[in-house]
């Protein structure tokens, strides 16, 4: 490893540094494996004609000849060409003296420095290159700059072998935007079709405050509006809150509408980890007056407060059209934190498994999939109470499982909460009524397991748009716990009730969603399934 005596001086020699007339060593302007003299020439060319105009002539037999200029810069573009050689043999030693920012007239320098602190911990020149990236690619993350500029400077001529990093920013001049677009809420908890507003900066702590509008496929609808502090009260990861007015109609489904409002607060968040907290006042109301005996046991009021944490691995190089990779989710939900009669108390457990194989030919690989999950009420008497139902699992829907990562949601070619544990409706006196109709009632365990082989089509207009075909298998059952029913469970009765189907389709992605234009057919269903043979069209957002 070299001495840092040994590290090249980029200011000036017998010059003072000047940080208004610096000689720049920026990570953006500089290429390794370029050893040409253009730059040189460049700056040579740039010297002489500042030259020129201070002395307010274009040349004559009294200019001076810039022999000094010349080979004051020969003698720096060699020590840049030293430095480079020497990079690529081996590790070169600098140190940090001073991180510089400018040009944040809002913004807070604590909310600068806090994606700054990996510079602390360089010890080469390769090792500050990459940690400049890192830190030009943190600031841009924030979405409250439109520029970001790093250059490295040497640093004082008494402290060689050190290095002075200056970040000029350049704040939005646009703080309000607007936007359209399908995203995954965690507290519906499903795909939504979102218009939003979202104000940045308002107060210079990197702040994100915005309101949606969202609508679910599963006939959700959200009102709601939240803020996103990078930094708060010396803590490590960003900070989220968001409150939010939900309403969900499943009277078709299962007889019972719900309402909820709440405040979901994110308390942690890295790149594998989230803890969050939710707290809300829901609501189950039947307006047909027709839900069976199990739903109309859970109408009424109730609180539901929550800690979640998801855990998330995710390695595949797509969400939307994975061709290699592999992906793992796991998450757990704690309700029933406050001492309250009303309060949930369940705890939920969730994971996914995803793995992409490449095939060699025609952008061709074979996606694998496996989920499950599991909820359980607990307390005095757990064994005998059933489980919230808003919280059991419901499978089947207008969603790929393919995009679907987080666990078991749906399968192709069943409809919304089309399988699973059923009960009659409540008999009425009218005529228009459906004396057979039944409401899902969702069960306490589910799993699902899915087989997708993607491929381009031959035909180039289709490849160059991304449009590509897919051949699918799935399976996946769900059945009740709860009650003592897990009694009767066993694993041979659920591989023996699992719902299966197969399919081919041409999938069609877009910058908001993929589309899925499939042919399903139903391997095996039981009476009430609401499923079908025949033409699907599918909407999904990646998860």
């Amino acid at each position: 490893m070299s001495n840092l005596d040994s590290v090249p001086d980029l200011t000036p020699p017998n010059s003072k540094p000047d940080p208004e007339h610096q000689t720049p060593f920026s990570t953006n302007e500089i290429d390794e494996e370029d050893d040409d003299g253009d730059d040189e020439n460049d700056v040579e060319d740039d010297e002489e004609d500042e030259d020129e105009d201070e002395n307010g002539v274009s040349g004559g037999p009294n200019r001076p000849k810039p022999h000094s200029r010349e080979a004051r810069f020969r003698s720096e573009k060699l020590k840049m060409d030293s430095l480079l050689q020497r990079m690529k043999t081996g590790p070169v030693s600098v140190r940090i003296h001073d991180v510089i920012i400018k040009g944040n007239t809002k913004t807070k320098d604590h909310i600068i420095e806090a994606e700054t602190e990996v510079l602390n911990n360089v010890g080469s020149m390769q090792e500050l290159l990459k940690a400049s990236q890192i830190v030009n690619l943190r600031l841009q993350a924030l979405e409250i700059f439109d520029s970001v500029k790093i250059t490295l400077d040497s640093g004082p001529p008494e402290l060689p072998g050190t290095a002075n990093v200056i970040i000029e920013v350049v704040e939005t001049t646009r703080p309000l935007s607007g936007q359209i677009g399908a995203y995954t809420k965690a507290e519906a908890r499903s795909s939504t079709v979102e218009g939003s507003l979202k104000y940045k900066n308002l107060f210079g702590y990197g702040d994100l405050w915005d309101g949606s509008l969202a609508y679910g496929y599963d006939h959700s609808a959200e009102l709601s509006a939240g803020v996103f502090l990078p930094r708060f009260k010396g803590l490590v990861t960003p900070v989220t809150a968001r409150a939010y007015l939900l309403s969900q109609d499943w009277l078709t489904f299962s007889s019972y509408k719900e309402r909820s409002m709440g405040l979901s607060l994110g308390l942690f968040s890295n790149q594998h980890h989230e803890v969050t907290y939710n707290l809300a006042w829901r609501t189950l109301t039947d307006p047909s007056q027709m839900s069976s005996r199990s739903v109309r046991r859970q109408l009424g009021h109730n609180l539901l407060s929550s800690l979640k944490y998801t855990f998330k691995f995710d390695r595949r190089n797509s969400s939307m059209r994975p061709t290699r990779g592999y992906a793992f989710v796991s998450s757990t939900q704690l309700g029933g934190l406050v001492p309250d009669s009303r309060s949930l108390r369940f705890l939920r457990q969730e994971f996914d498994l995803r793995y992409a194989v490449p095939l060699g030919f025609y952008h061709a690989a074979l996606n694998f999939g496996v989920s499950g999950g599991v909820v359980f009420p607990w307390g005095n008497g757990f064994s005998s109470k059933p489980s919230s139902l808003p919280e059991r699992f419901f499978l089947g829907g207008n969603i790929s499982p393919v995009c679907a990562l987080g666990g078991p949601t749906t399968l192709w070619g069943f409809k919304t909460r089309g399988f699973g544990p059923t009960e009659p409706k409540r008999r009425v006196n009218n005529e228009n009524a459906n004396p057979s109709g039944v409401d899902f009632l969702g069960g306490d365990l589910a799993v699902t397991a899915l087989a997708d082989l993607s491929f381009d089509l031959p035909f180039r207009w289709f490849r160059e748009k991304g449009i590509h075909a897919h051949v699918f298998a799935c399976a996946g059952n769900v059945t009740k716990l709860t009650e003592f029913e897990y009694r009767n469970f066993s694993v041979q009765k659920l591989v023996e009730s699992l719902r299966s189907s197969v399919g081919v389709g041409l999938v069609v992605p877009t910058s908001l969603f993929r589309m899925e234009i499939n042919y399903c057919y139903i391997l095996k269903k039981f009476n009430h399934d609401r499923a079908k043979t025949g033409a699907w069209l599918t909407f999904s957002s990646a998860t």
